[in-house]
């Protein structure tokens, strides 16, 4: 390894895809330096490193480009093997895998883009149908302090990043209550353990300006 490594991430502080990068890279203790981009105004260099999607997060490693958030985790997990984020187990690993595509995938479709699109009434049953999904996650976390057992993981950093942190402000915004404790109660105590991790915590977004942020992306859904 060199003396001194280049680290570089470029993110908005409101995604939930570039905020679990830094959170991982805050747990495995890596020094980097952050780049914030705006997302109407993506600078060249976004766009000279991610000529495809244009999208954050990025990052760069001495010299080397990786991008998609998960695929980034991955990098970062087996490029820095101290306190290691994906399971060791294969198939914990493929469960943590599964589980962190139906976030981004699935959960994310019905409970915010879906819903930014739909009224009321059509909101509601999607709310449901979001519901239906954390069960899943629900289910995982039985016995557990996180999904990683003891200490913060892989699923952790995604579907933290993802639920607690981003969609519950977007339902906020819209006037919803998707997840109760009553309903939901071993995802209400992981929401609290998350909270006392210092590395996720530094990473929360602050919650007013971020329920004013999702409010401007339901918006930017609804009129594309």
């Amino acid at each position: 390894m060199a003396e001194k490594e280049e680290v570089k991430l470029l993110g908005i502080w409101a995604s939930p895809f570039s905020r679990r990068i830094e959170m991982a890279l805050k747990l495995k203790g890596i020094p980097y330096d952050y780049v914030e981009e705006i997302l109407e105004h993506k600078s060249p260099l976004l766009l000279a490193l991610n000529p495809i999607h244009k999208k954050v997060p990025v990052l760069v490693h001495n010299g080397k480009t990786i991008l998609e958030s998960q695929v980034i985790l991955q990098y970062i997990d087996e490029t820095w093997k101290q306190n290691p984020i994906l399971p060791e187990d294969p198939y914990e690993r493929s469960k943590a895998r599964f589980l962190a595509k139906l976030v981004d995938e699935q959960i994310i479709t019905a409970g915010f883009v879906s819903m930014a699109r739909a009224d009321e009434k059509g909101r509601e049953a999607l709310a449901e149908q979001t519901r239906e999904l954390i069960v899943n996650l629900e289910k995982e976390l039985v016995g557990k302090d996180f999904f990683g057992g003891k200490s913060v993981g892989f699923l952790d950093l995604v579907a933290g990043s993802m639920i607690p942190f981003c969609l519950e402000r977007g339902w906020e915004g819209m006037g919803l209550k998707v997840i109760t404790e009553e309903k939901f109660p071993e995802y209400s105590r992981w929401v609290k353990n998350l909270e006392k991790v210092e590395a996720v915590k530094d990473c929360i977004p602050p919650r007013e300006k971020h329920v004013e942020h999702m409010n401007y992306m339901g918006e930017r859904i609804r009129s594309a």
